[in-house]
């Protein structure tokens, strides 16, 4: 796997509003409070999640493995904060990066309920996305959301992700398997 070398993912990204920040253990009670105060929030579109997802030490882990992951060019993991503060605010993630002949990752990301609604994560995805084709070097991002997500899918849609499909029982999200939209964004400056 080719290790991520970018000075991005060193030192971030930067918006108008916000700053894309690595994923690392310091991060854990900014995480931690960022999850526990969207959890009903978040709870319809990810998969079921006991408390102990919440404890400190659990978040400190899953930290710990974004932050090899990003090192090892596995995934690149962002987490989303306003320039003038260090409240996680939201999050970006790049995972299941496949090189070889596919050049590919998922993408999922996730936003704040207080912070919906004013664009940021457009803003946010509009500076991780050219990261991700330039530097990174990927040639296609996929992201797939449940139909019923009409934001996300809206969102996507905006950035030029197309529609490719639609998986069913695809992904096992809040206790029960559920039908999710299939769609990809291709490198621009790919050639054929």
């Amino acid at each position: 796997m080719a290790e991520i070398s970018s000075n991005a993912l060193k030192d971030g990204l930067t918006s108008a509003r916000l700053k894309l920040v690595r994923a690392e253990a310091a991060f854990a009670p900014e995480l931690r409070d960022y999850s526990l105060r969207n959890r009903e929030h978040l709870q319809p579109w990810e998969p079921a999640r006991p408390d102990s997802f919440f404890e400190l030490e659990a978040v400190k882990n899953r930290l710990g493995a974004m932050s090899r992951d990003n090192a090892l060019g596995n995934a690149v993991h962002w987490l989303l904060t306003r320039r003038d503060s260090a409240e996680v605010i939201g999050e970006c993630h790049f995972t299941n990066i496949v090189r070889g002949p596919f050049q590919a990752c998922h993408l999922g990301f996730s936003l704040a309920k207080h912070a919906q609604g004013q664009g940021l994560m457009q803003e946010a995805l509009t500076v991780a996305i050219p990261h991700v084709f330039n530097d990174v070097g990927l040639h296609r991002i996929m992201a797939n959301y449940r139909p019923e997500n009409i934001r996300s899918g809206q969102l996507l849609k905006r950035l030029g992700f197309e529609r490719e499909g639609l998986a069913r029982a695809y992904l096992k999200i809040n206790g029960a398997w559920a039908d999710h939209v299939l769609t990809s964004l291709i490198n621009p400056s790919a050639t054929s």
